[in-house]
């Protein structure tokens, strides 16, 4: 069985958002930042290496990442600089925002440039037709250069708590197939 690491995207996710109820619900680890607010890159990757590092049943069953929304840019930016990528079977890559607009928030600058290559592992990107934060055809064409399946939801806003996906069983169907 694969151990599935949640990570949040800015401001981490609420009590009702699908990571955290996968989180009580499936004992899932979120990979917890030191600051949600003003997130520096470096420092994200840094421990999303020591979180993986630390754990020894991943040198016989690689990790699953369910990343939400600057998560999925973590996972991206990780993947190209880290040694230590065998330890990640796939990513589920939900609601991926676009950093790079003009009218993003100051705190996510940092985040800039958006990493385009390909993944080193199997991934699925989620992404809403209306999605605040990303439009959806520049999102896609983002994702078609990590080498992700696309899974476009419709309308359905950021992915998030107030999209109303509850525990949302299909995409933890979704991140299971990549196994």
């Amino acid at each position: 069985m694969h151990p599935v690491y949640l990570l949040p995207g800015w401001q981490d996710s609420g009590p009702g958002h699908w990571q955290s109820l996968w989180e009580q619900q499936h004992g899932d680890t979120r990979v917890v930042q030191d600051d949600w607010l003003w997130p520096r890159r470096g420092d994200w990757m840094a421990r999303l290496d020591e979180v993986l590092l630390a754990d020894a049943r991943l040198l016989q069953n690689p990790a699953l990442l369910a990343a939400h929304s600057l998560g999925c840019l973590l996972v991206a930016a990780w993947a190209a600089h880290s040694r230590h990528t065998a330890r990640v079977a796939g990513a589920l890559l939900v609601a991926p925002p676009d950093t790079e607009r003009e009218d993003f928030p100051l705190q996510l600058a940092g985040w800039r440039p958006i990493p385009r290559g390909p993944l080193p592992f199997a991934s699925v990107a989620v992404l809403s037709s209306d999605d605040p934060y990303g439009e959806a055809g520049r999102m896609r064409g983002i994702a078609g250069g990590w080498g992700s399946r696309v899974i476009d939801t419709g309308p359905k806003g950021h992915l998030n708590a107030e999209s109303g996906l509850g525990d949302w069983p299909a995409a933890r169907t979704w991140l299971k197939a990549l196994a």
